[in-house]
């Protein structure tokens, strides 16, 4: 079976500056690949290539069977896409917002649609609610939602935890393994290394324009000498310092509430 996302050679100059030289990758059906960089190694235009948005300087990309520069209708109706901020209508409600992107792209049942997704990602309860008074979590996960309206093969997540407290990046987490886990494809964009090993089941590292490293955790890491044992001298904390010098088990003093 082809890979869901194949991409070769991909090149992208805005005037002198060359963000991409030739990336070359694929991820397959039901995949997580983690495109993992740091700011401006090109991340997020690689995504806008993929999904249409930009056109390439050479190369290819085809998703889903459809070429990206030929068939740019077929890979649209193929994908979507989550940028780095959540694009939420604040004033609607949830279930607005879902049935609004529902009616957009011309399901049968837009309601219907929304009662489904509300469901599948725990947004019952605040269904009513306007997304402006959503945690960050929330609003992430109405529009990883939103995104998911049409059944797309693909989705393009581009540093979806931007922003996001421990909580709320947890919250996210769990629904992308969730989406991969249905048989979603998964091109996830992000700066975070443990956001890429806790998700990603290959990680392609982007540096310098081109995909300097592509395997699993466990590939990556057998590029690196053996791990080698060090004994280092732990000072203190002040909690044991002061536990030390109360004689005490706790920081709670005896009788205390």
């Amino acid at each position: 079976m082809p890979a869901a996302i194949q991409v070769t050679d991909l090149r992208k100059s805005f005037g002198d500056n060359a963000v991409l030289r030739g990336v070359t990758f694929e991820v397959q059906r039901g995949e997580i690949l983690a495109l993992l960089g740091s700011n401006g190694a090109g991340k997020t235009t690689t995504i806008t290539i993929l999904s249409t948005l930009l056109t390439p300087d050479g190369g290819a990309a085809v998703l889903a069977g459809h070429d990206v520069a030929t068939r740019p209708g077929d890979v649209r109706r193929a994908i979507s896409l989550t940028g780095q901020f959540a694009a939420v209508d604040e004033i609607l409600t949830g279930r607005e917002n879902l049935e609004l992107i529902a009616t957009l792209r011309r399901e049968a049942a837009p309601k219907q649609v929304a009662v489904d997704l509300l469901a599948r990602f725990g947004l019952t309860d605040a269904a009513d609610r306007r997304a402006a008074t959503y945690s960050g979590g929330m609003k992430r996960r109405l529009d990883i939602a939103m995104s998911l309206v049409g059944t797309p093969e693909i989705i393009f997540l581009d540093e979806p935890t931007t922003g996001l407290d421990p909580e709320g990046r947890l919250e996210v987490w769990r629904t992308i393994k969730e989406l991969a886990d249905g048989g979603t494809t998964i091109l996830l964009t992000t700066q975070h290394l443990d956001e890429a090993e806790a998700l990603a089941h290959r990680i392609a590292i982007l540096h310098g324009g081109v995909i300097i490293a592509d395997g699993t955790l466990a590939e990556l890491t057998a590029m690196f000498p053996p791990a080698t044992v060090e004994y280092v001298v732990k000072q203190p904390t002040l909690e044991e310092i002061f536990l030390a010098i109360t004689g005490s088990t706790s920081s709670t003093h005896p009788g205390e509430a």
